[in-house]
């Protein structure tokens, strides 16, 4: 691909890339990686995709335990803040979101999580056409590559490959063990629709590695001589000409380059990125824009609205008598063995996942399925970044899986590298606040089942001295609340005649012709688990879509 040079508006110098593109695609996380390989799938079709971070050669983001480095270094991390949240008793959070191809799947959890059946049939019951839990049931399917084989709920083949943990920890059986004796059942298997019960979460790993999308989508399709690739590049906007998108802007080197569009361009830069690039665009609420410095293209209300995210309350317990990582960190010789371990036979603590156990359980006997969702960790630290505490400890963090409260994310400044303003208004709502409390409540009642008893488990957080009262317990809530790093719905998907709706059924921007969004971004409400796998569906599904409208399918 080689430039050219235009003037524009201003005087500006804009560098233009010689030839149009079928397809741009804005983002090459978690989302973009499977957009690109699906839509340049067709030799025919040029496809470009855009990423502003850099490549994963780095070895932190291949060893599972590299989580610990890569989140909050600004080499993979965008090392976002949160405003400060009145309900987190005016606490401004870290907000971690990946900077390096593959997104957030190259720093998260690794967990591989579906949500429950009903958060789909939800989103068809709003007037979703095609987004019911047996047709996204079909896109998850075709994405994996499942230990478990070929099924009714798993594929096999696909570049998305799932895998049961390499370790097991005795405290960890044990505290599932304690969650049976509370009538929460063992399961197999979280992934068939309904998810209530325990078990060790299934990962995103290839025989001891992190398998990010990266991995699974984009390396493959490199070879393709119609895909084209360009890290380190910082999207500025959307060009939109006659109401439709014509191509995006975006700077390289101390360069303003544009890529010209004759197809579309697909936004899948996660719930920041992308609504922060519709706002440069001038697509969102038109007070928001003009307060930043950005012209109106299109005053749609709902961009930026509507973020919803998972708030988790990180309750630390001390214990006895039972092996956690915390006295294995700190042990030479035991370090030392992990990393030979790893180095032989790929298993061991640095495979780990963040959480290894889970549990989804209902807060109170009144709630019609699970919404509440423990990660269970054999270790304890007082935020990623810093060092595992000294004393062995356990981390039994349970969130609100579908939480009330609504916040925003918006821009300041029309400056692409300008930090967005995240405002999550965790807590916000009476019924978050009964639920953390609640949370809480199930926590130390589980803490307290005779299958712990041995290993004398002793509260550290939110500790002894905190009532079981509900004022107590919100507040208890607002001290260690943290988010579990699952943004989602700020473009979310609706009706026409739904005022904050951004894209339709079929993912296209409401206002701005062959322009459309498929990321987390577009969940009209947050699923009831990870959102790593979802967001992965979307993409999938929505190049379907896509390829559909385009007449290809």
């Amino acid at each position: 691909m080689s430039r050219s040079a235009q003037k524009v508006r201003g005087g500006i110098v804009i560098k233009r890339i010689d030839g149009d593109f079928d397809y741009i695609v804005v983002g090459a996380g978690t989302a973009g990686c499977i957009v690109a390989n699906r839509l340049s799938a067709d030799p025919r079709k040029r496809v470009l995709l855009l990423e502003a971070g850099g490549r994963d050669n780095w070895i932190w983001l291949h060893i599972p335990v590299g989580y610990l480095f890569a989140i909050g270094n600004p080499r993979s991390d965008w090392m976002f803040r949160t405003e400060p949240q009145p309900g987190l008793n005016g606490r401004s959070l870290a907000y971690p979101r990946g900077k390096v191809i593959g997104g957030s799947s190259a720093i998260n959890a690794m967990i591989s999580m579906r949500g429950q059946a009903a958060d789909y049939d939800h989103w068809r019951q709003l007037g979703l056409t095609g987004w019911g839990w047996t047709d996204v049931a079909a896109a998850f399917r075709r994405l994996e590559d499942h230990f478990l084989g070929e099924s009714e709920h798993h594929g096999v083949g696909g570049g998305w490959r799932i895998e049961a943990p390499r370790l097991s920890w005795d405290v960890l059986d044990a505290v599932a063990e304690a969650a049976s004796e509370m009538g929460i059942v063992k399961i197999p298997d979280f992934n068939t629709g309904d998810n209530e019960g325990s078990s060790y979460f299934h990962v995103n790993q290839k025989r001891g590695r992190r398998w990010s999308s990266a991995r699974g989508f984009l390396k493959p399709a490199l070879s393709r001589s119609n895909l084209w690739l360009k890290t380190d590049v910082l999207v500025d906007r959307v060009v939109i000409e006659d109401g439709r998108a014509a191509g995006v802007a975006f700077r390289q080197d101390g360069e303003l380059v544009e890529a010209r569009s004759r197809g579309e361009v697909v936004l899948c830069s996660g719930s920041i990125g992308s609504v922060s690039v519709l706002h440069r665009s001038g697509v969102g609420p038109g007070g928001w824009l003009r307060e930043a410095g950005v012209e109106v293209a299109v005053d749609r209300q709902g961009v930026g609205r509507n973020l919803q995210d998972h708030l988790q309350q990180r309750a630390i317990y001390k214990v006895s008598g039972v092996r956690t990582l915390n006295e294995i960190y700190y042990n030479l010789f035991r370090r030392g063995w992990m990393g030979v371990d790893y180095l032989l036979r790929k298993r061991g603590p640095l495979t780990m996942a963040p959480s290894q156990l889970g549990i989804f359980t209902r807060s109170d006997p009144g709630q019609e399925r699970a919404n509440i969702q423990f990660h269970v960790q054999p270790l304890s630290l007082d935020k990623f970044g810093e060092p595992l505490h000294r004393f062995p400890a356990i981390t039994v963090a349970a969130c609100n899986l579908r939480p009330t409260s609504r916040g925003s994310v918006r821009i300041g400044s029309p400056a692409p590298e300008a930090a967005p303003r995240i405002d999550p208004n965790y807590l916000a709502t009476p019924e978050d606040r009964h639920v953390a409390a609640d949370a809480i409540r199930v926590t130390r009642r589980l803490m307290k089942q005779p299958a712990l008893a041995r290993f004398s488990p002793q509260e550290h957080l939110p500790g002894p001295a905190v009532g079981d009262d509900e004022v107590s317990l919100a507040a208890a809530a607002g001290d260690i609340g943290t988010t579990i790093f699952h943004p989602v719905g700020t473009a979310k998907m609706g009706l026409p005649s739904d005022p904050y709706a951004v894209v339709d059924e079929r993912l296209r921007v409401f206002g701005v012709d062959r322009l459309r969004v498929a990321d987390a971004s577009i969940m009209p409400t947050i699923v009831s688990g990870n959102t790593n796998t979802p967001t992965a569906m979307i993409a999938e599904l929505g190049s379907r879509l896509i390829l559909e409208d385009a007449g290809e399918r």
